[in-house]
């Protein structure tokens, strides 16, 4: 039998999404240490179920509710689903079932304080959530929503926030009896399924937006819809981090130098190579070239920090690739009736320096540069010289090995800023039309910044 949204489905969802969602904070996340107990782990198991579900159904109710039949685009509405169907299944699951003793051990009063909203209630201490800028404390909850009415007391938003973290301590040198386990399992199975099924959000998406510019006949996207996806793509990279985070700890890698998908000392230039010889194999096979231009990195090899290496080597990966191809087209414009591998492509540099708040990485070209006027479009959404979209097989949800086209989505800069700035960082840009451009990336090391919840 196929899965529907239903009429009752969608109700509970928008009661869900009356919800403020809750941040967590990098520093939280590394609290779990490399070895967490299955009582902590039973913690961040329940966090999650709570966690998960508000986060999901606030963007169904944005996907339902974007303007300008926007909304009615098959791709959009097959994302939409993905996020309702998801949401089922975590609301769905079975709640664990402790006993007394077990519960005095992994609370401290006692108290089981795992939420979930009955049919007719309103959010916590009556918040009505809207989309809104959200300040959070120096663990990532929040405390404040611009423009959000709040009629609870200062004492029992505290008390509220204080039950609901990502982590808490559990002890160790004690036997959890099999229902902390079994629970611990399921909610991470049941995340891997969510997490495969979300695998083409970013490509469908842009289908969906694409879909709209068609049939409205439009050559770009209106503020709101950028608006829209800078939110709809900051709250995925959270759920994905929440998501491969609980995934992670609950496997035993036998590697103490991680902590879930967050390693304590990321090596950038172990990390920039893998970056690099990634964006010159891209661009060989594009071009049909037998060897890219070359990239010269210049990095302390020593230099280390706590960072998640998979948004790493994102960033650096679209920046250089989008780096590579400015230089061999811009050098193919110079060389006319020259065959493409007798030109001499000038090297593409990288230049890593760390500071006391930030490392920064600066990747340098010499392709030709960026008008002035169309510095601002880069940031767009759907902007791209690649003149013809890349297919996407309507069928990607069912595909474990789907992987996103390398180019021609107009989504890598945007994506790659919004992952920066998740973890307090930046993406910015700098260019001399007609010599070349320079990216500058800025990666927060003091660890304390909190999650940018949309």
């Amino acid at each position: 039998m196929s899965w529907k949204l239903t009429n009752q489905l969608r109700d509970k969802i928008y009661r869900y999404a009356r919800f403020p969602p809750t941040g967590v904070s990098l520093r939280q996340m590394v609290q779990f240490g490399p070895k967490p107990s299955a009582g902590t782990l039973f913690h961040a198991s329940q966090f999650v179920v709570e966690e998960l579900p508000i986060r999901l159904a606030h963007r169904v109710k944005e996907l339902e509710e974007l303007p300008d039949d926007l909304n009615q685009m098959p791709s959009i509405q097959r994302v939409r689903d993905w996020y309702a169907r998801s949401f089922d299944e975590l609301t769905s699951l079975a709640a664990p079932d402790i006993s007394d003793e077990l519960r005095n051990l992994l609370y401290e009063d006692g108290h089981n304080h795992l939420y979930q909203p009955e049919m007719n209630e309103m959010p916590p201490n009556n918040i009505q959530v809207q989309h809104s800028d959200t300040s959070f404390d120096d663990d990532g909850l929040v405390i404040s929503n611009r423009h959000h009415h709040s009629k609870a007391t200062s004492a029992s938003q505290n008390q509220s926030s204080n039950k609901k973290k990502y982590y808490l301590s559990c002890p160790s040198n004690v036997v959890y009896p099999k229902e902390v386990y079994e629970y611990n399992k399921l909610v991470a199975d049941t995340l891997k399924t969510i997490k495969k099924r979300h695998d083409a959000t970013v490509p469908t998406v842009a289908r969906g937006v694409q879909e709209w510019k068609h049939a409205k006949n439009q050559m770009s996207i209106e503020s709101n819809i950028q608006s829209f996806l800078d939110r709809f793509y900051l709250s995925r990279i959270g759920i994905r981090i929440l998501i491969g985070q609980t995934i992670a700890l609950n496997q035993d890698i036998g590697n103490d130098n991680y902590v879930g998908i967050i390693c304590l000392n990321t090596n950038v230039a172990d990390v920039a190579r893998d970056a690099i010889d990634s964006a010159r194999f891209t661009c060989e096979e594009h071009y049909g070239l037998f060897e890219a231009p070359k990239v010269q990195l210049y990095c302390p090899e020593d230099l280390t920090f706590m960072y998640v290496p998979g948004h790493l080597i994102h960033m650096l990966f679209e920046t250089l690739k989008n780096s590579l191809r400015a230089t061999v087209e811009h050098h193919i414009q110079l060389n006319p009736g020259v065959d493409i591998e007798d030109i001499e492509f000038p090297p593409v540099k990288i230049i890593v320096a760390e500071g006391n708040e930030d490392i920064t990485i600066k990747i340098s070209d010499e392709g030709g540069g960026i008008p002035r006027s169309a510095i601002s479009l880069i940031w767009t959404y759907l902007y791209t010289t690649v003149e013809e979209m890349p297919s996407l097989d309507h069928d990607t949800d069912a595909k474990a090995d789907f992987r996103a086209p390398m180019s021609g989505l107009g989504f890598g800069l945007p994506l790659s800023r919004l992952y920066a700035r998740y973890f307090g960082g930046d993406l910015k840009l700098i260019s001399m039309e007609n010599y070349g451009t320079d990216v500058y990336l800025h990666l927060n090391r003091l660890s304390s910044s909190s999650e940018p919840l949309p």
